[in-house]
């Protein structure tokens, strides 16, 4: 991604910093939290969200998924959906309500204007509990079909929301590629014991986010967005995936709005 819109990313970040509200038709308030935007990266483009999620949103999408959960699935180098040893975790989609649309709204603002709704794919939970990790793997795909105009083109950007983290220990998001930040206050956010040559670990916070850019400004995936899920030592956490498509994503694949 261009400097330019590294800053312009930037800039739009800083404007969100402060909350604001609106109703929707049946009368329920999409309450946006004063969440603060703090720029760990600027190529590739990696932005930590700190206060993304209320508290009221992380209960309400750990209650309606309660039970929900089986293993996750990973693709392969021809689109082949499958569980395999490289992802160990349990996942789930989001049933859309509006307290989920509300979410969805934040990530698509997040992002400027341009951005419809229909290029979201549905959100997603990730469980992990002890043990459970997933490998390194980029959110973007290497098979066309799976970045097809059909649905949706490629991953353009990529949202990582941590849920719940409740005693957790280990289970941190490792970016091996990007460059550490120096200043000692990030040591709440991330995990300053690694070593500088294994990149970025992102502490399980709950209610925290980061945001990525997966695609160069090509069209091509950023290789530098390699990333993990690493195991978890104790406790368990939960995440949230939130993906946008260069293009829209048909009906049947986003469900009805």
């Amino acid at each position: 991604m261009s400097l330019f819109k590294s800053i312009w990313y930037a800039a739009l970040a800083v404007t969100l910093t402060d909350a604001h509200s609106h109703h929707y038709d049946l009368g329920i308030i999409c309450q946006h939290p004063a969440y603060q935007s703090h720029i760990v990266s600027t190529s590739p483009l990696v932005i930590y969200l700190e206060g993304f999620l209320t508290p009221e949103e992380q209960a309400h999408l750990k209650t309606t998924t309660k039970d929900t959960f089986s293993r996750s699935g990973v693709s392969d180098q021809e689109g082949i959906q499958g569980q395999r040893q490289t992802r160990t975790s349990q996942s789930t989609n989001v049933e859309r309500d509006d307290i989920v649309r509300c979410i969805e709204e934040r990530a698509l603002l997040f992002q400027g204007f341009d951005t419809p709704r229909t290029y979201l794919e549905p959100l997603q939970l990730v469980k992990y509990g002890r043990g459970e990790r997933y490998h390194f793997h980029t959110d973007w795909f290497t098979n066309a079909v799976q970045a097809s105009s059909a649905v949706g083109g490629n991953r353009q950007t990529s949202f990582f929301a941590y849920v719940s983290a409740e005693n957790v220990t280990g289970g941190g998001t490792n970016f091996p590629m990007v460059t550490p930040p120096h200043d000692s206050r990030w040591c709440s956010f991330i995990d300053c014991d690694e070593p500088w040559e294994n990149g970025v670990t992102f502490r399980p916070v709950a209610g925290n986010a980061v945001f990525w850019s997966n695609l160069l400004d090509d069209g091509t995936g950023d290789q530098r967005t390699l990333h993990a899920g690493l195991p978890v030592t104790g406790g368990s956490k939960i995440g949230m995936n939130i993906w946008t498509r260069q293009g829209p994503l048909s009906e049947d694949i986003r469900g009805k709005d």
